[in-house]
């Protein structure tokens, strides 16, 4: 269970410096050996990320307080539109980049520069009192299409299906559609059921999921929590079904895991650089585990 409050917040380095006992004005060493620059960096983007951010720039910002992190969420979507805006200089993605979204920076006279920080699970989750214990990658499609409606069809009891999921500008939404509801298929243009039920976050799905006997729903590993049931998932009729966990994204036999991704509108410099650098880092990797993510 994650430690972090999902809000934006802008960690403060006074506050921090005082915490730390280290001078603000005291020099600093950057991740490459070299000094490094003091700095205010805005991150922005995706809200499956936002309590990894948050972790990452609340420690980092003890180590180097001449350094301002600024974290807001607010979707992988609403990330990447501020870096082709100029308005951040990083964006979070729970999702890769888009080719329409890398054509629009090229026309602002840049190419965005990609970094894979974490990978993440997808887990799909039911209400504890649902009797299904695992589904295809097949089922959960037609599920989320409209196309299976009770899950009585799925080995469950006679009772309606209560779709649930992200909101469309959230980057867990849009791979979600497009590896799961779309199969993986570049000219399947299916969508959700019109009656699914668009969540603004994370804890929204797991709080819909654990109070409805009939909903489903999909959250990354490091949300879920005890108050729902994981299903174990197969990626065909001729696999195994497999539950989501560290081990089973390392092995590649979970369906369901994507990597996350850090954007900046250029190679990085300075403390950009130094704090992407940091990131990549064994040290900030050990974060990513505490969280419930997989480390890069």
């Amino acid at each position: 269970m994650r430690k972090y409050w999902f809000l934006t917040l802008l960690l403060c380095t006074s506050l921090l410096s005082c915490m730390s006992g280290t001078s603000s004005g005291s020099a600093q060493i950057g991740s490459d050996g070299g000094a490094l620059n003091s700095g205010y960096i805005q991150n922005k983007g995706s809200d499956t990320m936002v309590n990894l951010a948050l972790a990452w720039a609340e420690q980092y910002q003890r180590l180097y307080p001449d350094v301002r992190v600024s974290v807001t969420g607010g979707g992988s979507g609403t990330g990447i539109s501020a870096l082709l805006n100029g308005t951040v200089d990083i964006a979070n993605a729970s999702r890769a980049i888009k080719p329409e979204e890398v054509e629009l920076a090229q026309g602002n006279g840049f190419t965005p520069v990609e970094f894979v920080v974490a990978r993440d699970a997808i887990g799909v989750i039911v209400n504890p009192a649902n009797p299904v214990q695992k589904l295809t990658m097949q089922q959960i499609a037609q599920i989320y299409r409209g196309e299976i409606s009770n899950w009585k069809q799925v080995g469950g009891e006679d009772r309606p299906v209560v779709r649930v999921s992200r909101e469309t500008n959230s980057g867990t939404h849009v791979y979600f559609l497009e590896v799961v509801v779309r199969m993986g298929s570049k000219t399947d243009k299916s969508i959700f059921s019109p009656d699914t039920l668009l969540l603004p976050s994370s804890e929204g799905i797991i709080a819909e999921v654990s109070d409805n006997p009939n909903a489903i729903g999909y959250d990354g590993l490091g949300y879920i929590t005890p108050q729902v049931k994981t299903v174990a998932v197969a990626a065909d009729d001729q696999s195994p079904y497999v539950l989501p966990s560290v081990e089973t994204v390392n092995a590649k036999t979970y369906p369901i895991a994507r990597d996350l991704y850090m954007y900046t509108r250029e190679q990085p410099r300075g403390a950009v650089k130094d704090y992407l650098d940091w990131i990549r880092s064994p040290e900030a990797q050990t974060i990513v585990r505490e969280l419930g993510f997989i480390p890069n």
